[in-house]
């Protein structure tokens, strides 16, 4: 059972300081604003479109001309980005996959997941993945796929919101009350098919659910026909550092006999790959 993270009291007799909203980090004087700008050409490369010219880059970018030119030249130089010598439009470069290479392997949650993972795909002949929360999203960081694989458009590196993906679910199910409601203040809740939970009271009351019976379970919320079932990997503060799901198509669904069966072997795998609470 997951259980909401306890608030520790104060003593009355001690005051305390009123919270303070956190800088800015833009107006930090360490804070270098061109490297800002590289990243904002290198993530206006969002998947929409596989190459992008010049004025485009400026347009999603918000550089003048001159700016974009430099940016893209120096990218272009460093490898980052490849210039087609015929469209002379600007594309990603695999050298970007060098990040996501020392990513994965130095990644300690991924290299102690893969082991349980493999076993539970074996098992259970399904797609299984490991994914994290990255602000108001998840990010798939690990997934062993299976003939069976419902879409094959998930991969490492795909982000789906947490509000509505199990995952995500059983991962906020860990965080306190005012986390939520700050993660669900940012998100764009919408409903993305006529299944989709999106009501922020809803949510909450999932929430509760959840961590009552410690998985979450969701039918056709973001993909039609997408069944997934999800338990949290929590830290020895129970707090969730990520989740495992298996992910079934409708069609191979059995629900009399697959959520309970699914359910105790993600809480299962979940459990194996958890910190161990610390004992006071």
């Amino acid at each position: 059972m997951i259980e909401a993270p306890k608030v520790p009291r104060t003593r009355k007799s001690v005051a305390t300081k009123p919270q303070v909203e956190a800088a800015d980090p833009s107006t930090s004087s360490l804070y270098v604003q061109s490297v800002e700008k590289a990243m904002k050409v290198l993530t206006a490369f969002d998947g929409s479109k596989r190459q992008l010219s010049l004025s485009e880059i400026s347009s999603l970018t918000g550089f003048d001309m001159s700016a974009t030119q430099r940016f893209t030249f120096t990218l272009a130089a460093l490898g980052y980005l490849f210039k087609d010598p015929d469209s002379r439009k600007y594309e990603l470069s695999p050298r970007l996959l060098d990040f996501t290479y020392h990513y994965l392997t130095s990644n300690e949650l991924v290299s102690r997941a893969t082991p349980y993972l493999q076993q539970l795909g074996s098992e259970t002949e399904e797609a299984t993945n490991l994914t994290v929360l990255d602000d108001t999203d998840i990010v798939f960081v690990l997934r062993i796929v299976s003939r069976n694989v419902f879409n094959a458009h998930v991969i490492t590196g795909s982000r789906l919101p947490a509000y509505c993906t199990a995952p995500g679910l059983a991962i906020l199910a860990t965080l306190p009350d005012a986390e939520i409601d700050n993660i669900l203040s940012r998100t764009n809740l919408v409903p993305y098919t006529s299944s989709t939970v999106y009501q922020p009271r809803k949510i909450k009351d999932r929430i509760a659910q959840i961590r009552k019976q410690g998985y979450a379970h969701t039918e056709d919320e973001y993909f039609v026909s997408d069944i997934s079932t999800a338990a949290a990997i929590t830290n020895a503060h129970g707090r969730g550092v990520g989740a495992v799901n298996i992910a079934v198509a409708r069609s191979r669904w059995h629900a009399d006999r697959d959520e309970q069966r699914f359910a105790d072997l993600v809480i299962s795998t979940a459990s194996a790959i958890s910190t161990r609470r610390r004992v006071e």
